[in-house]
């Protein structure tokens, strides 16, 4: 079997379900954000996991070595000079012949083209293990992405659907020229079928006048993660810190229909 090929097995609805709990975030946020990073998916025909391989980064972490010998893999800034589709492997295997290591650290893997480099991010101690977990699955690209949103501390602002938020730190300063954050937005429209949740400041307000002293910002700090989980406690209920469908009703919010994205479904 070619080096890097797996099952390449697809994402199912229990995958979702499990992404979104450990997020504590909605899975229309998760399915969101796996559609406009994702590209289709997360491997190419042959299965091995969709690549993209970074010079400047085999750069970086061979200190120039390969500048003058090998430019078309090693530079000193970041240049789009990506081959695309199964020829990033060939980008890939020139690098490894120089050093194995750095090439895998330098390539971005999977649905969510997490860097090689950030392995310790997504919970593995080396960058064999990481990209061996990559090469499986897009279930494996899933948890990668799971743990990197928790690691990099940007799990609150994708509960709370603060978009622009959470693609300035998952996408980088260039989110508003791609405009990463709108097509997430539309995508969690899409996905929510049209259905409003209570937002997160419905949520502090609701909890406020239950007793709660609570700060009413709208974003999900540690305050309010408590005050969620105490108001579940006495109320019978999972404490699990999540607002979820028997928590909102607990507290007197309920979901309600859009009527603009129902009109936008319907015509």
């Amino acid at each position: 079997m070619t080096e890097f090929a797996g099952s390449a097995k697809k994402l199912s609805s229990s995958d979702y379900e499990k992404a979104a709990t450990e997020l504590m975030c909605d899975v229309a946020a998760v399915r969101a954000v796996v559609e406009v990073e994702s590209a289709g998916g997360g491997f190419l025909k042959d299965k091995r996991p969709k690549i993209l391989f970074e010079s400047r980064w085999f750069n970086k972490l061979t200190n120039g070595k390969y500048n003058k010998s090998h430019p078309d893999i090693s530079t000193p800034t970041w240049v789009r000079n990506y081959s695309g589709g199964s020829k990033e492997y060939n980008r890939l295997n020139k690098a490894m012949k120089l050093n194995r290591e750095a090439a895998l650290k330098s390539t971005s893997w999977g649905m969510f083209q997490i860097l090689g480099v950030n392995h310790l991010l997504v919970g593995f101690s080396n960058v064999e293990d990481f990209v061996k977990a990559q090469s499986k699955s897009e279930k494996e690209h899933l948890q990668a992405f799971v743990n990197f949103v928790k690691n990099r501390k940007i799990d609150d602002e994708l509960r709370d659907l603060r978009w622009a938020d959470f693609a300035k730190v998952y996408n980088g300063p260039g989110y508003r020229k791609n405009r990463y954050d709108e097509k997430m937005a539309v995508a969690y429209e899409k996905y929510s079928d049209g259905v409003l949740r209570p937002t997160t400041l419905d949520v502090q307000l609701a909890l406020f006048k239950h007793g709660y002293d609570i700060t009413a910002d709208g974003i999900t700090g540690p305050k309010t993660r408590t005050a969620i989980m105490e108001f579940q406690s006495e109320n019978g209920l999972v404490t699990d810190g999540v607002a979820g469908h028997k928590t909102l009703e607990a507290l007197g919010l309920t979901e309600k229909a859009d009527p603009i994205t129902i009109a936008k479904n319907l015509s």
